[in-house]
């Protein structure tokens, strides 16, 4: 990624490890992040104080946090009560659309990005999906990406008057979980900030045993470290 000048961006940052590092990544090249993190209803709560811990350590110019309500929809166990599946073995993980994919969320996350980013006159926005390591999610690949941005560029003011192209960068997209962890100590990420886990115990603490926590552990493990959150077991 070539370097900027105080470019303003929109990062979502979730609180998780991939956000926390996509908007190290954003800063380093030479963008002026503004954090968007969304309060959705999601059973995992506890990484919206991550996120607020990653923002600050981060010096952002400004962290939104939108509150929407997918929980009133449902249909994903982050959204709802139904349970969290766990100690899912690899070629589980690597097949099928879990219960624990939250209809549409990318597209309404990037669309409420594209909003706040043409108010502030920004055309770049930095979203932390992952097409290798991940849980099979539709709106992580490279396909929803190119036709979000498309999207954009016809369906805004900036877009239609020709002022700016927008540019969703997804710089974590081809990256294993392990590449992904050692950008980030590269680029001096506490990831003792984050919260991964989809199922945390009452005080915050991640239960290794989701999908989330196995590919997180996975991730340090092959890069020879040890994750720095507490973990029930």
């Amino acid at each position: 990624m070539s370097v900027v000048v105080n470019r303003p961006a929109v990062v979502l940052v979730s609180g998780g490890l991939d956000s926390a590092t996509v908007l190290a990544i954003a800063k380093a090249a030479g963008f002026t992040p503004f954090a968007l993190t969304f309060d959705y209803g999601q059973r995992h709560r506890f990484e919206l104080d991550a996120a607020r811990r990653v923002c600050q350590a981060a010096g952002v110019t400004r962290q939104v946090v939108t509150k929407i309500d997918l929980r009133s929809f449902g249909g994903s166990a982050l959204t709802s009560d139904l349970a969290v599946p766990k100690d899912r073995d690899a070629d589980e993980l690597s097949h099928g659309i879990p219960i624990t994919y939250v209809p549409a969320r990318n597209t309404v996350f990037l669309s409420f990005a594209l909003g706040w980013a043409e108010v502030l006159g920004a055309a770049d926005i930095f979203i932390g999906v992952n097409a290798v390591d991940y849980s099979g999610y539709p709106d992580c690949r490279p396909e929803f990406i190119a036709a979000f941005q498309h999207l954009a560029n016809l369906a805004t003011k900036a877009g239609v008057e020709g002022t700016s192209q927008w540019q969703i960068h997804t710089p974590l997209i081809d990256l294993t979980k392990a590449e992904i962890i050692r950008e980030g100590h590269r680029l001096g990420v506490d990831y003792a900030l984050t919260h991964s886990c989809y199922d945390p115990d009452e005080s915050g603490r991640s239960c290794g045993h989701c999908d989330s926590c196995q590919l997180r552990l996975k991730g340090f493990a092959e890069v020879g470290l040890a994750d720095p959150v507490s973990y029930v077991s």
